[in-house]
């Protein structure tokens, strides 16, 4: 009997896995590459679940942009439209984007942005990179950009959070002995242009 419904769980979970892995999800809200949202006039896609991926994103300038609808393409995209601002390292994962060894404010050579550390002495600014950790499900981490700054919350815009996943989400701000935490277990800071 235990063999049976290990046999099920296990059947059930390759379904559910070949389903999230499609250009359209079991869950899904939208097409894959269809417009969600936009800042600044730089538009989030829909890319169904986490893992997939269609090609990757180049400039006209032959500059590597990322693989769309990834948060890093997003992120990368939005930095290139609205600020002109290309990465020197312009490949890596999402937690690439934060370097651990560098102290708080230090200048982040590889993405030629100043990084702050979580809790940092700097609170973050609207238009400066979130980045998360990665975890089980999630081994390259994630990357989003500040679109709202409030006294106790920042709000991020994000691509790619997942196929049930909105593409705003809040994360409180507490203010600690001059220092500001954002209450996420896995982010590790934010990165800001100079």
């Amino acid at each position: 009997m235990k063999k049976k419904w290990l046999l099920l769980a296990v059947l059930l979970i390759a379904v559910v896995s070949l389903g999230l892995r499609q250009t359209t999800t079991l869950f899904a809200k939208h097409e894959v590459g269809t417009a969600i949202d936009s800042l600044n006039g730089v538009k989030v896609y829909y890319n169904g679940s986490v893992s997939h991926v269609k090609d990757r994103n180049v400039a006209p300038d032959g500059y590597n942009i990322g693989l769309r609808w990834q948060c890093v393409e997003f992120v990368k995209r939005y930095y290139y439209e609205f600020y002109h601002h290309k990465m020197p390292d312009s490949y890596g994962h999402a937690k690439d984007f934060f370097d651990e060894s560098l102290a708080d404010g230090a200048y982040n050579k590889k993405r030629n942005l100043n990084q702050y550390t979580n809790p940092s002495s700097s609170r973050p600014q609207v238009g400066d990179l979130i980045v998360f950790n990665g975890h089980p499900l999630n081994f390259y981490g994630h990357v989003a950009i500040v679109s709202k700054v409030a006294d106790k919350e920042i709000e991020i815009i994000q691509q790619n959070p997942g196929p049930m996943a909105p593409s705003r989400e809040k994360i409180p701000v507490e203010n600690k002995d001059g220092k500001y935490h954002l209450n996420y277990s896995l982010l590790l800071g934010w990165l800001r242009k100079k």
